[in-house]
Parts: structure tokens; C-alpha cells; sequence
């Protein structure tokens, strides 16, 4: 019985590639330096895989940066803004792209559908050219050879990659990208036949959009691919992989009937729909890659209920053609348990980061194949029944509290226009008030304050006073500069959620639990094992401290409970809306003491709202629902005068703009302009927003900084669409990512612009 992965974290059990991709942003490394890294890194991964007896090893799934990129870099799809001459793409081309340069901004980035990795959209017009520019799959196929380690290639498929492009700029927002498809299939057909003649016999396509609400033309469009490259694929065993939801059953059939498709990756973890079309209708011959150990999750599989499932399976597709595998890349998940040396046994026997999870679902092949390590399933059932009956699972007290919110909506009692005009008496501010979204630059003085003071080498009084210190540099920084608005900075906190779920009970944390986010960022999402609730106020010491150093408002700084639970690893033995009602009460008192504290204006970001959203519109208005209830839940007790903001960042908020308005803030900050201002456009289409908004002036994710005259004509372009006594000036994002260097001149650019546009309205009047 085979095995499969569908892919591995790429950044390292110590984040080595993180580091290595900095220091050579950074120019303190050669290109050379950074490519041994990687290389290593590769090889690691290629024979870890080995070792653990799995068959089917993918290749081409590491990635400097993000795997829809690397699919950009080998169609030669460079936007003319990076002057593209042709040859194969380097580093200076590829991370321009990505993180933009001195003179062009980046590309645009959002999430990849709805986990918290981000990939960089595709520019693509009517005009494109394309060309075989990066060898990258070929090279990395040939180079685990070499170690002796069969591969199977894994590419982004054709389709997906168009379905994921937008227009570029300049061309007509009606195009569509999917129209181009006959012109990146010849790429396609080189990259096959290189790949062939190298000696593979395996060669998997992602296609990932299979699992949407497609159209009639976007499902022919994977027939037309198919066909297209089967002579090309003649001789090539041919696996179309899906991930995170059920494969509707339409597109179930288009792909069955394609002919020159050898085997099927389905999650059947977030799919279990699946499961009855595998059951009902599977084409004959073909492979079954059943992905039933969770790759989006750090829960030990249960083997027991996996290996009734596949069993299932034997009789539908042969014990020949059953291949276990994973629910997805396990780049979604944490490297090696093995580094963690702080959790307690009882916990960590529940967990399963990604090498375990190799094993497991190598555990699954032998079972099947009739060798089963009987001691291996023994242990694991110990550990399922341990969480299912420990105490430490439950609070009867929480559980309550949550049930008892049914029945309400939770609505501030006075309606957001009013509240507006109370707060601005109150805060008398100018028109287009200025602010940032939270954190300031994390220097590395602060990273080793904290570092030291977890490692208890400095008394918490140094701690103290050593943040006191910070905060009060970046205090009297806003004031230089002018902003209304001021934050504290964040120097508490190494992540805007790991800092709240540290201090909430029901989670626990890992010490190397790193999970990419995009390009070098890494994030450490906390663990949800049981019922939640705040036993003590988190940040208030940090905000009336801060508040006290100046005159001008000082905003608390929360994150909501909808993006605490999408950035956590979360228990998967209740729904999830119960999980994220018990953290919306935690914050609610967070928020209740704040505002007693005498903090006017609080910030509860929901950054991740929107990546929560299902990919299947049939299950969408029941997580807005839940969703939005919950951050209204965390700030319906607060006075007039309060003044609630939220942050929402790199996804596509258009679809959701309703519900983002249901949730009654008073202020919303969103990221716009690393997406062209996509957000505008529904402003343009006659939706009505009534409170507080700062769509983002410029992209935090990039080195460049912008000119005063380039952030006045965004402000413009907002004016156009939005009244000014609403209207918001700030970044796109928070600045921890930046340096000071890049993050003092860029706002004081912003600022400069907020007063030139407020003299020219005032002129006007």
C-alpha cells in the first residue's frame, strides 16, 4: 500500500531559510550563501521522507518565496514595470515581484483561499508574453535524483494559476485571465517533456480552484487543459490534487472523465462530502489519494476511525490503486514535535506536527498492506481517549456564559452616526485624522528584551522598564510627526495573537511551532485545547502607561476573537463558533476594562475575517453570521463616547462588504493600496459606508517609500468615493515588518499629505 505527501514546510525546523532569505535581503549574504541553505533545507525534507518509507516524495514544492510566484517566474509573466529582458528569471527579478524595489512597488498579495499563507497574484493582460524563464521544477526533480529519491513534480495547474491572476494595470477590468490559457499551455507542454525526458514518472497538478463555485466555462477550461496536454503527458502517471473542501460534484465529473488522468488527490478532511462521490461513481483504473491525516491541523490523526475509512475504500479502487495521504501540504502545520521540550506530556501525546504526520499516514499504508504496528495504534488510541475525557478540556462556567449569548444580537444601542458625532466632541479631531494600525518596528534590542526576560535573565522590573522606555520613543516619535492618533507601538508583543492566547486559559504554546505566513514572515499560532476565558486583564498596565506619556488619543490595541481563532491552531472536537463565543467574551472584558482605564479609542483587530470565509458560497452567510455576532459581542457594552476601531488586511473584502458594515465599528483601517485599490471599486458600484474608514495609503510589505504627492493622489482617489468627514488617513498594515529608516519618511509623507489635502478642502468650502 503506497503513501503520499502533498507537500512539506519549507522555512525549517529554526526557521533556517527565514533567516537566510533576510540576511540576503538585508545584503550581509550572497546568493550563493542563500541557495546552499535552501539546498540543504531540500535535501533534509527529500530523505526525511525516505527514511519514513513514503513512496510518492513531491518536489517542487519549496519555494523562496510562494509557489504561485515561482508559477509566475516560469511562465515569464513579469509585469513591464520590473523590465523583464527575457532568459532565465534570477533573484532580482523574482523579489522585486514580490516585495517590490527602490523605484516599483510589489505585486499584489492576498491569501491563499482560507488559511493565512499569502501568495502573490499573477498580472497578467491580453498582452502578456509568455516564455520557459525558470527551470526551478526540473532543476529540483534532477537534484533529488541525485540523492537517490524519486520524486513526484508538483506545478500549480494551469488552470488555478489564471483562475488566481488578475488583470493587469491598464488593461480592462472585464478581462479575463482565464482566456490566456492557450498561451501558457506550450510553457506547460516544455516543462512536461523536460521533466519526462529527466526520468519522472509521477507529475502532480494542483488545482485547487476544483473545489469553488465554478462556472460552466471554468470547468471546460480544465477539460480543454487536460486534452490539451495529453499527448504530451503520454507516458506520465498524471494526479490532479484538491484541497480544503468538498470537489462539488460537477467538477467531480469533469475531472473523472478526463482520460489521461491517472490518480486523485481529495481532502477528506474539510471534504467529507467527498467521500460519498469516491463511494458512488469512481472511474475505474485510476488511483484513490486519500487524504485523510489533516494537514491544516496539529492533532494526532485517529488512526483508528482513518483506517475504517480507507478499508472503505479497498473494494471501491483496489488495494492496488489506494494511496494514503495527507489533506493537503503540511505547510500549513508546525515542522517536528520533537522541538518542543516545554509542553506537558499529556498535551504534546495529543499533537502531531508534520513529521509526525509522515508517519502517520505511513502508519495507515502498512495497516492497510496488512502490517500494522499494532503498538503504534495502541498509543494513539490511549492519547484520543486521554482528550476526549481529560478535565482540563472543559469549564463548565465558560460554556455557560457562551450558551447564554444566544438570543441577542449584541448591538451598540445607538446607532454609528451618533456615536461618531459624541466621540468627535470628545477626541476634536481634524479632518482626515492620522494614525497607524499598531505595531512599530521590532528592533533587534527588543527582540532580546523579551527573549531574556522569558529566559528569566533580566528581572521583570528591567522587563518593565525597558518597554516603558520603547514605548515612550515611539510616543514622542508620533508627536514629531504629527499623528492624531497614536499607538503604543506593541514592543509586549512578538505576535498581535500568540500575545493574547498566552494569557488566556485553553491555550498552550509552542517553542517552534512556525508556521509560514508569506515570504519570510513566520508565524507561532497559538494552541486551542480547551475552553476559553481571561483570567486577568492583558494589556491595560501597557495602554494607561502609554496614555499617560501624551495629550493626544492613545488607542488600546486587541485582536478580535474571529482572527484569534483563525490564527490558532483550534480543537476540532466542538464547532468553531462556540470556540470563537468564548474568546469574544475573554476580549469583551478586556475591552470593558480599557475603556475604565480611560482609554477613549480601541483597535480590535479582525485582520482575518474574511480568511475564514468557506470557499462554498452555500456555507458562507452561517460564518458571517457567527462571525460578525462575535465582534460585536466584544464592544456592545461601551459608551457613545468610546470610539471602536477595527483592522482587516490582505484578502478580498469586497464580497463581504455587508457583513463588514453589520459589524458596526465606528472606525474600520483596510488595506487597499498594495491591491490597486480594489476596495474603492465597491465604494464606485454606490455601497454606503456611514462610519469611520482608512483604507491603507501605502504597502508596509515593501522597502519603498512612497512620495507625499503619490499618497495625496490615493487620499484623492478616496475622496472621490468617500466623504471626507469620514475618511481616514493611515498604512496599509502594522510596522513591525519595517525599519525605522524606511517607517520615520514614509510617515512623514503621509502626514504631509493629510495637510495638504485638508488645505485644499478647506479652500474649497
Amino acid at each position: 500500500m503506497a503513501s503520499h505527501i502533498v507537500g512539506y514546510p519549507r522555512m525549517g525546523p529554526k526557521r533556517e531559510l527565514k533567516f537566510a532569505l533576510e540576511s540576503f535581503w538585508d545584503g550581509k549574504t550572497s546568493a550563493d550563501d542563500l541557495q546552499k541553505v535552501a539546498t540543504d533545507l531540500r535535501h533534509s525534507i527529500w530523505k526525511q521522507m525516505a527514511a519514513a518509507g513514503i513512496k510518492y516524495i513531491p518536489s517542487n514544492t519549496f519555494s523562496y518565496y510562494d509557489q504561485v510566484l515561482d508559477t509566475t517566474a516560469m511562465l515569464g509573466a513579469v509585469p513591464k514595470r520590473y523590465s523583464y529582458t527575457g532568459g532565465e528569471i534570477g533573484f532580482d527579478i523574482y523579489f522585486s515581484m514580490a516585495r517590490g524595489n527602490a523605484s516599483v512597488p510589489a505585486m499584489e498579495m492576498t491569501k491563499w483561499f482560507d488559511t493565512n499563507y499569502h501568495f502573490i497574484v499573477p498580472e497578467l493582460g491580453p498582452n502578456t508574453k509568455f516564455s520557459y524563464a525558470s527551470h526551478k521544477a526540473v532543476t529540483e526533480y534532477k537534484e533529488a535524483k541525485s540523492l537517490g529519491v524519486e520524486t513526484v513534480p508538483v506545478l500549480i495547474g494551469p488552470v488555478t494559476y489564471l483562475l488566481l491572476s488578475k488583470p493587469a494595470k491598464g488593461v480592462e477590468k472585464s478581462f479575463c485571465p482565464l482566456s490566456l490559457l492557450g498561451s501558457i499551455l506550450p510553457v506547460y507542454k516544455e516543462v512536461i517533456a523536460e521533466l519526462k525526458a529527466a526520468g519522472a514518472s509521477w507529475i502532480q497538478f494542483d488545482e485547487p480552484t476544483l473545489v469553488l463555485d465554478l462556472e460552466s466555462q471554468q470547468l471546460e477550461a480544465f477539460a480543454k487543459a487536460y486534452t490539451e496536454l495529453e499527448s504530451t503527458l503520454s507516458g506520465l502517471n498524471v494526479l490532479i490534487e484538491t484541497y480544503f473542501a468538498d470537489v462539488p460534484e460537477a467538477a467531480y465529473k469533469t475531472i473523472t472523465s478526463l482520460n489521461v488522468i491517472s490518480g486523485y488527490g481529495f481532502d477528506l478532511v474539510r471534504g467529507t462530502k467527498t467521500l460519498d462521490l469516491v463511494k458512488s461513481n469512481f472511474p475505474a483504473g485510476k488511483y484513490l489519494f486519500a487524504g485523510v491525516v489533516d494537514g491544516r491541523n496539529i492533532w494526532a490523526n485517529d488512526l483508528a476511525s482513518s483506517l475504517t475509512t480507507l478499508q472503505a475504500f479497498e473494494s471501491i479502487v483496489g488495494k492496488d490503486k489506494l494511496v494514503v495521504s495527507t489533506s493537503c501540504s503540511l505547510m500549513h502545520t508546525a515542522v517536528d514535535l520533537v522541538n518542543e521540550t516545554k509542553l506537558d506530556n499529556e498535551i504534546k501525546s495529543w499533537l502531531a506536527f508534520a513529521a509526525q504526520k509522515v508517519v502517520e499516514v505511513n502508519a495507515l499504508a502498512k495497516a492497510l498492506a496488512g502490517a500494522k504496528d499494532e503498538a503504534f495504534f495502541s498509543e494513539n488510541a490511549a492519547a484520543q481517549a486521554s482528550r476526549k475525557s481529560s478535565p482540563r478540556v472543559t469549564n463548565e462556567e465558560v460554556q455557560k456564559a457562551a450558551a447564554a449569548l444566544r438570543g441577542s444580537d449584541h448591538r451598540r444601542a445607538t446607532n454609528v452616526s451618533a456615536r461618531l458625532d459624541s466621540q468627535q466632541k470628545k477626541l476634536n479631531l481634524p479632518m482626515l485624522p492620522t494614525t497607524t494600525i499598531g505595531s512599530f518596528p521590532q528592533t533587534m534590542d527588543l527582540r532580546r528584551v523579551r527573549r531574556e526576560y522569558k529566559a528569566n535573565k533580566i528581572s521583570e522590573e528591567e522587563y518593565v522598564n525597558s518597554i516603558k522606555e520603547e514605548i515612550n520613543k515611539v510616543v514622542k516619535l508620533q508627536e514629531e510627526l504629527d499623528i492624531d492618533v497614536l499607538v503604543h507601538g506593541e514592543p509586549e508583543r512578538n505576535d498581535m495573537v500568540e500575545y493574547f492566547g498566552e494569557q488566556l486559559s485553553g491555550f498552550v504554546f509552542t517553542v517552534n511551532g512556525w508556521v509560514q505566513s508569506y515570504g519570510s514572515r513566520c508565524v507561532k499560532p497559538p494552541i486551542i485545547y480547551g475552553d476559553v476565558s481571561r483570567p486577568k486583564a492583558m494589556t491595560v498596565f501597557w495602554s494607561k502607561m502609554a496614555q499617560s506619556m501624551t495629550a493626544r488619543p492613545m488607542k488600546g490595541m486587541l485582536t478580535g476573537p474571529v482572527t484569534i481563532l483563525n490564527w490558532s491552531f483550534v480543537r476540532n472536537d466542538q464547532p468553531r463558533f462556540e470556540t470563537c463565543y468564548q474568546i469574544a467574551l475573554a476580549i469583551k472584558k478586556e475591552v470593558e476594562d480599557l475603556e475604565a482605564g480611560g482609554i477613549q479609542v480601541i483597535q480590535i483587530d479582525e485582520a482575518a475575517l474574511r480568511e475564514g470565509l468557506p470557499l462554498r458560497k452555500a456555507e458562507q452567510a452561517f460564518y458571517l453570521d457567527w462571525a460578525v455576532h462575535s465582534f460585536r459581542i466584544t464592544n456592545c457594552g461601551v459608551q457613545d463616547t468610546t470610539q471602536i476601531h477595527t483592522h482587516m488586511c490582505y484578502s478580498n473584502f469586497n464580497d463581504i462588504i455587508q457583513s463588514i458594515i453589520d459589524m458596526d465599528a465606528d472606525v474600520i483601517t483596510i488595506e487597499n493600496s498594495r491591491s490597486d485599490e480594489k476596495l474603492l471599486s465597491v465604494f464606485r458600484e454606490g455601497v454606503k459606508y456611514g462610519a469611520g474608514i482608512g483604507p491603507g495609503v501605502y504597502d508596509i510589505h515593501s522597502p519603498r517609500i512612497p512620495s507625499t504627492e503619490e499618497i495625496a493622489d490615493r487620499i484623492n482617489k478616496m475622496l472621490a468615493v468617500l466623504e471626507s468627514n469620514i475618511l481616514w488617513v493611515n498604512p496599509d498594515c502594522g510596522l513591525k515588518t519595517r525599519k525605522y529608516s524606511e517607517v520615520k519618511p514614509a510617515l512623514t509623507n503621509m502626514v504631509s499629505a493629510a495637510k495638504l489635502l485638508r488645505t485644499q478642502l478647506a479652500s474649497t468650502k
